[in-house]
């Protein structure tokens, strides 16, 4: 499906009261999902288990 396509779709997709700040949010938030999943794709990602180390090492 296109971009074009997949927006008209989240648009229809949402309440008819919806506000054009509600749709940009939803526009933010679906670009940001997209991006995520190419970064793991690509794994370009910093494992579980290293998060939890520095976290730990921060929190103490």
């Amino acid at each position: 499906m296109s971009t074009k396509k997949e927006v008209i779709k989240l648009i229809k997709d949402l309440p008819e009261n919806v506000t054009l700040d509600d749709i940009m949010r939803e526009l933010y938030v679906r670009k940001k999902i997209e991006k995520g999943i190419k970064e793991l794709d690509a794994e370009k990602f910093v494992p579980h288990e290293v998060v939890k180390e520095k976290l730990g090492k921060w929190l103490n």
